[in-house]
């Protein structure tokens, strides 16, 4: 989307962190597939990709998608920026219904695990409308998305149980603010 539509708007940041009790080839083979994306993402959020995905992400993947939001369609193009095998990668959109969303995922090898964490930085279109449509729903829309993937990867990798960090050991509700 065009950078003139943000009129102003502010950028939001939401980020999660999670550590998870599995190797990092596990976890870094696992997130190196575009098709995983399906596993982890919320039954309302519509996300299908337009072309056959590549077998493995790397610096300079381009994913393209249609995306229903409220029965709305909009086409959303990420690209990856960078891919840091047992680090990082960072993928950004290039076309869709955002200003700004440029996704950081970091991992961490950390006493018998990996700690992962995701940052994403987000601008909406159209200033005050697009502030008072994040107040209302994207914000909130956002966080379940990312609630949802910290929940379903503690499903996957660590039998439903969300950790913190390795010294924790009891659940922790995925609800976080």
């Amino acid at each position: 989307m065009n950078k003139m539509l943000a009129f102003g708007a502010p950028e939001y940041v939401v980020e999660r962190v999670q550590w998870v009790p599995q190797p990092m080839d596990t976890i870094f083979e696992f997130f190196q597939s575009p098709n995983n994306l399906e596993r982890i993402k919320p039954d309302w959020l519509y996300f299908k990709p337009l072309h056959e995905e590549p077998d493995e992400i790397k610096s300079g993947t381009r994913i393209e998608y249609l995306l229903k939001w409220y029965g709305i369609p909009y086409y959303w193009v990420t690209m990856i920026e960078n891919w840091s095998r047992g680090e990082n990668f960072v993928d950004f959109q290039l076309d869709g219904p955002f200003i700004l969303w440029h996704h950081t995922h970091t991992f961490a090898d950390v006493e018998g695990g990996v700690l992962m964490t995701d940052r994403v930085r987000y601008r909406l279109p159209f200033g005050l409308l697009g502030v008072l449509m994040h107040r209302l729903i994207v914000k909130r829309q956002v966080k379940e998305i990312f609630d949802y993937r910290i929940d379903q990867i503690a499903e996957i990798f660590s039998g439903g149980t969300y950790y913190l960090a390795p010294q924790q050991l009891t659940e922790v509700p995925v609800s976080l603010s």
